[in-house]
């Protein structure tokens, strides 16, 4: 049976759909002011992982991730460029879609943007100021009572008295409580903005995500999911706006990604260790990037190091090298390592003990290999399917293993054309050419593979 780690109960619990069979899951995504960087990617890759296992599992999962694409720096942004918001965005939602596809991502089945859904907006502020959940403040912005929720800090554990006690108080603030957030702020000149019953204006970032929930999966759904930075307070004011807007329960499970850490330290700009998607993918094959963000628990700090990279390639080598030189088919997934898998994936989709599972199964079909066992074959069809299951092993054996040229690599035909001077050296008894020319291959980042059967190479890192 599928169980969850809820961060609600801060507990892992059994998984019951609302409605059997089926699976309502919403995801914040970005803002698009910039450049996807790795720790969206962790987000992107581990909710994909969840989606994909779902299915799967039999499920019908409806997967929502919003884009927001209206905010303080989207605006800061677009004047600094001379642009328009929308022109700014589109950009960088096509930047987005690209990194995506580069590391496998399937496309969620709805993709709201905040702006398309400015009416729904509108109307849950005004609904909350109907229910005395949220006032009108005298610089034009509507802010939500924060002290009129009841249960307000649940999701984190936090207490609104313990909060409040710390709690800097500017005298000039026009909020009623320090706590209370914005929903809606009123425009400063030349800002872009909507037209409301308060004026010209446009959303706070928490009421869009409440706003969108309903209209994509209504009042009630299965599963909000998320970064790690999201829980207090986007994810505690959307419960908040929800559930006084709806009168009913918003969330029944809650997950959220680890961190990605940098070296071991935090990832800031400040710090020199940021890096967009698109620059790890420059110097990095996209899947081993995903089999790094996939490889450790969705719950997990990740450390992004050089060293860790080096790992993931060696590790996906071993997989596709099991496979290599074997007819693959589609072949059912049964037995006992599916059963494995689907065990790990339901404990909380530990994609970590997944992964073990298929190394267990490339072992197995090495020492099928060796003794000419057509059940190699089989089975490392099944690891295939396994692994494809995660988004994974999805390339031709040989393809992955030989890889691409670098920038100022060898050409795969000159690779070719080395190791037929080097057999030929090797016929010649040359062996000083034969190991010169390993050893330039070796320079270039490319190991060979002397085999009864040949000589096959692949590139390194």
């Amino acid at each position: 049976m599928l169980q969850l780690h809820n961060t609600l109960t801060n507990s892992k619990v059994p998984f019951t759909p609302i409605e059997p069979g089926k699976i309502r899951l919403y995801v914040c995504g970005m803002t698009v002011y910039d450049y996807c960087h790795i720790g969206h990617a962790r987000v992107m890759v581990s909710f994909d992982v969840i989606t994909r296992y779902l299915r799967h599992a039999g499920y019908q999962v409806e997967y929502v991730r919003n884009i927001t694409d209206v905010d303080d720096k989207i605006i800061k942004r677009a004047a600094e460029n001379g642009e328009s918001c929308d022109q700014l965005t589109q950009r960088f939602i096509d930047a987005m879609h690209e990194d995506e596809r580069a590391l496998n991502v399937l496309k969620p089945d709805q993709e709201p943007r905040a702006t398309a859904h400015m009416q729904a907006i509108i109307d849950m502020v005004q609904t909350l100021i109907n229910k005395n959940y949220a006032y009108a403040a005298s610089n034009g912005d509507v802010y939500y009572r924060v002290a009129k929720f009841a249960t307000y800090g649940a999701l984190t554990n936090r207490k609104l008295e313990d909060m409040r006690a710390g709690a800097r108080v500017d005298v000039n603030d026009v909020k009623e409580n320090p706590f209370d957030f914005v929903l809606w702020k009123a425009a400063k000149a030349g800002e872009v903005s909507w037209s409301s019953p308060w004026g010209e204006g446009r959303p706070g970032w928490h009421i869009e995500c409440s706003a969108m929930t309903k209209c994509c999966l209504g009042n009630h759904f299965d599963i909000h999911g998320g970064g790690p930075d999201l829980p207090f307070p986007h994810h505690e004011n959307e419960i908040a706006q929800s559930e006084a807007a709806n009168g009913e329960t918003f969330v029944n499970y809650w997950l959220h990604a680890g961190a990605v850490r940098v070296n071991k330290e935090k990832m800031s700009k400040s710090l020199g260790n940021f890096f967009t998607i698109r620059e790890v993918l420059a110097k990095y094959p996209a899947e081993i990037v995903r089999y790094l963000l996939t490889a450790s628990h969705y719950r997990s700090q990740i450390d992004y190091a050089e060293d860790a990279l080096v790992e993931a390639q060696s590790a996906l080598d071993r997989l596709y090298t099991a496979m290599d030189q074997l007819e693959l088919t589609n072949t059912p997934l049964d037995g006992p390592y599916l059963d494995r898998f689907n065990a790990a994936m339901d404990d909380d989709f530990n994609t970590r003990e997944a992964i073990a599972v298929l190394f267990d199964m490339a072992r197995e079909i090495n020492r099928l290999k060796r003794d000419a066992d057509p059940q190699a074959a089989v089975l490392a069809s099944q690891m295939r399917g396994l692994g494809n299951i995660l988004g994974l092993l999805e390339l031709n054996p040989q393809s992955y293993l030989q890889g691409q040229a670098g920038e100022g690599g060898l050409a795969d035909a000159d690779i070719d054309a080395l190791i037929v001077q080097r057999n030929q050296a090797k016929v010649d008894k040359d062996f000083a050419l034969s190991d010169q020319i390993r050893d330039q291959l070796k320079d270039a980042g490319v190991v060979l593979e002397d085999s009864k059967e040949g000589t096959r190479w692949k590139r390194d890192l």
